[in-house]
Parts: C-alpha cells; structure tokens; sequence
C-alpha cells in the first residue's frame, strides 16, 4: 500500500507485518533450527523444496496442537484450525527460508530497489512509479539483518563475516544484493538489494518512457544490425542506476538471430532475446583465496567459442584491453561502463586500471550517454542524453562527433544534423548509397511505430517481431498491420 501524505516530502510505503505471539515465536525458534540441523546433516544434497518443506511445517505444527489451540483461546480468537495452521505454515517458510520481513517487499515487482540502512532506521524501498519512499518497516535488533543477510549469504554460497564483511551477489530470481556488516557499516548492518524485473524492459518500453524515440531507435537498429557487413560497437555510459543495462539489454535485442552471443557479467542481468546465447558470470574466490574467475578471464575465454558478439555487463578493469584487442581484430561487441560523459569515457578506458591504447579506441563506433534525471516531484526518469560517434585520432586526442543529442526543453532525443561515420562505412561495404540506409531506417521506425501502436512490448513478442523482420520485412509489416483489422 502507498501513500502520499502532506508535509512529508517522502511519500510512504507500508507493509502488512505479521506478528508473532511467544508461542509462535518459540514455534519459529524451535522449527529454524530443526531445519538447519537438517540440512548441515544432509549436506549438499539437502534440497529445499517449498511445498515439501511447508508440509513438513504443518506436521510439526499440527504437534504442537496443544500449544496452538491454548495460543487461540487465550486470544480469543474463532479462526478454522486447518486454515490457521496453513496461513501460519507458509508464514513461517518465509522466515525460515524466504527473507523474513522483506519478503513481501521482495515479490513486488513495482519496486526496483530495497535498502535496509540499519537498526531503529526505516527500510527505504524504490518504488517504479513514485520514486523513493519509506516503509513502515523499522529492525530494532541487530540479529534481526544479520538473520536475513546469513540467509542469503548460505542461499548464494558466499562468505559474510569479520574477515569478509562485505557480501555481494545474486538472488535465485536474478536480483543484485549487497549487504555490509561491522566493521565496514558504523551503524548496523546494512543490505541493499536491486530488484530482477519479472517482466524485463524491452526497446518498445523505452520508447515508451522516452528514454530514446523511435527515430534513434531505428538507427540503432540498423547500426547493431550492420546490414551483416559491419555490425556497430558501442559503449553504454552513465552513474549508477542510470539504466544502462536495460539499455543494452534491450539493444541487443536488434542482433541478427544467425549470430552467436557470449554475455560476461559480474551477476546476470541481461536477458536478451536470442536463440544463440551463452551467459557466463564471474565467480569470487574461496576462503582461501582460490578458484577466482574475473571478467578478464571470462573474456579470454569467450574469445575461444567463436563469439560473433561479446558484450561485457560493466567494463571496469583490465578485461578493457582484451576487449579492445577483440573488437579490434574483426570481433563485435557491446559493455556499460560508469561516466559522467564521452569524454570521460574516454579518459577512464585508457588510464589505470583499463589502460585500453589510444590507437585501439577507433574499434567502437559510438558511446551512448544515459543519465537519470530527477523531475521536481522526485521521481527520477532515465533519458539517453546523447550519442557521440568515434571518427579517429589528431594529434594524439580522440576525436568525437555528437550525432544526436537530448534537448530538456521538449524531453526528446534530436538529430543534431551530423552525417554518421558508421553509416558510410556499411554503405561503403555494400557498393549502396547512404540514402538506401536512410530509407532503411524510415522502415524500421515505422515497424517499431507499429510495435508501439499495437502495445507488442513483452521481451518474447518484441524478439519474435524482431526475428520475422530479418526472415521478411514486408511480411513482418504486415502481420502487425493484420493486427489492426
């Protein structure tokens, strides 16, 4: 439930909370330990299987029978015993197995991020629509985080402690935690977690929402796409939460479906529709040290399984120049990377720790800026603010062209007039004239137009309407004119 309330500059979010009697609460005591005694006596083969779990927790509570009606009686409360027991059972499954109290901030998808700030502190969740807002969830114990956080720590396999007080991850439903305990976080522990989209955010979404128009859209589409001569690299850049990995999901999206796709990430986020795909994650070392597999080496690796693209989550350190390396010997490629604008971009990728070589810059067509921007009612908007072009190098400086640019006075992306590079290089290779990819362009906005029009939006149906283009343009238009009829 949400609300906005006068004279609170944050609006609120509030949350059902169960609570707990003693009895319950000794129940819930009694039922955790039995079943982490169960599973360090099962070892790795221990599965937890929710509804065989959450039956075996109304066996045990329909033992405690005795206890469970004196706890009714005494609240004189008239509620069905079997329903008590159910509603109770799958409580208690999310204490023990889900994340207790954030368990239901977890499963809405209106929110984008959860932020446990430490104890007597309200929980501050991120809500899609309203922006930041402050829940009515309030820990007054410590053991009360550091429950939840060890929880997540043994469901993902990692380490928190004093040696290795910082947690970082991903949930089994994809979403990114970081959690800090002492002495790292001075007022408690701390947990933030980046919400997975159930429903991921497509190029039609975007459009919607106005991070880019259908006109930039169409010449990325055409750029990504290459015409199968010479497919466009890009780099997405931008703060963080800016939407650059939604951006680059949904961009790649335009990949012809012929062509094989190798993803390296820190944690898994992109979700690309694409038959040809490998997904690889990098993987922190053991308690002593060993087993440590880094972007670096990811991209090494990918370079051996015939990628026709590469496209890295977040290029960082020195998997840079491997990168850079590949792009420039005939590989294709995408990766986001943390800036404020082009040419910091730049700057970053060829200075410690990336230390990319000037001369290899040329091997990406065009850096994508994308900020988020905060509107006066504190909702923030995420907008590609500009999209500068790699034309070369003079005298040691690389040089950019800015090809489209966001004008804040109407909120729209606009051609600043700038012939494109890229586009002469694809017409070059193909003996066409630039106007033929002009007008290829025109066809593709309007299919997205189209797209947009008929509200086809969902990754599975963008990714098919895509895929029916490249087998046949005329009839995918004309499928989607069908649609109308």
């Amino acid at each position: 439930m949400y609300s906005k309330n006068k004279g609170n500059i944050i609006p609120k979010y509030k949350l059902m909370k169960p609570k707990f009697s003693n009895e319950e609460k000794n129940l819930l005591k009694e039922l955790r330990s039995n079943l982490v005694d169960l599973a360090i006596s099962s070892g790795n083969d221990f599965n937890f299987d929710e509804i065989a779990i959450i039956n075996d927790i109304k066996n045990y509570l329909k033992i405690k029978m005795p206890k469970i009606q004196n706890n009714l009686e005494k609240n004189n409360e008239n509620l069905d015993i079997d329903t008590y027991i159910d509603n109770l059972a799958s409580t208690f499954f999310q204490y023990i197995i889900g994340y207790g109290e954030i368990d239901s901030l977890i499963k809405d998808d209106n929110l984008e991020e959860i932020m446990i700030i430490g104890i007597n502190k309200p929980v501050f969740v991120y809500h899609r629509e309203n922006g930041m807002m402050e829940s009515n969830l309030i820990f007054q114990k410590e053991e009360e985080i550091t429950s939840i956080i060890d929880s997540v720590a043994r469901q993902i396999n990692r380490r928190i402690d004093q040696e290795s007080p910082i947690l970082d991850g991903r949930l089994e439903d994809g979403s990114r935690v970081n959690a800090t305990i002492s002495p790292i976080s001075a007022d408690g522990p701390s947990m933030t977690i980046r919400k997975f989209k159930k429903d991921p955010l497509t190029i039609i979404d975007l459009i919607n929402s106005n991070t880019l128009n259908c006109d930039l859209a169409a010449f990325f589409w055409l750029c990504v796409d290459g015409l199968g001569v010479k497919p466009a690299n890009a780099i997405i850049s931008g703060g963080t939460s800016s939407g650059k990995t939604t951006t680059l999901n949904a961009l790649a999206a335009f990949i012809n479906p012929r062509e094989r796709i190798i993803t390296i990430e820190d944690t898994l986020e992109l979700q690309i529709p694409h038959k040809h795909i490998v997904r690889m994650e990098t993987r922190p070392g053991n308690i002593e040290n060993k087993g440590e597999l880094n972007m670096d080496d990811l991209v090494k690796n990918s370079l051996r399984q015939r990628p026709d693209r590469v496209i890295v989550g977040e290029v960082r350190g020195k998997e840079a120049v491997t990168l850079f390396t590949a792009l420039n010997t005939g590989h294709s490629g995408f990766g986001t990377l943390h800036s404020n604008n082009s040419r910091e971009t730049i700057t970053r990728l060829t200075n410690s720790p990336m230390n990319v070589p000037k001369v290899m810059i040329s091997a990406i067509d065009f850096i994508i800026m994308q900020n988020r921007i905060y509107r006066s009612d504190g909702v923030s908007v995420r907008r590609i603010i500009e999209v500068d072009e790699v034309v070369g190098m003079e005298e040691g400086t690389i040089q950019l062209n800015k090809i489209f640019k966001w004008n804040g006075e109407n909120d729209n992306i606009e051609n600043v007039g700038i012939s494109s590079n890229t586009l002469r290089s694809i017409a070059n290779i193909r003996g066409i004239p630039v106007k033929s990819l002009e007008g290829e362009i025109a066809k593709r906005k309007r299919f997205l137009e189209l797209l947009v029009d008929n509200n086809i939006r969902n990754i599975e149906d963008v990714g098919n309407a895509i895929e029916n283009y490249y087998i046949d343009p005329k009839d995918a238009m004309n499928d989607i004119l069908n649609l109308k009829q």
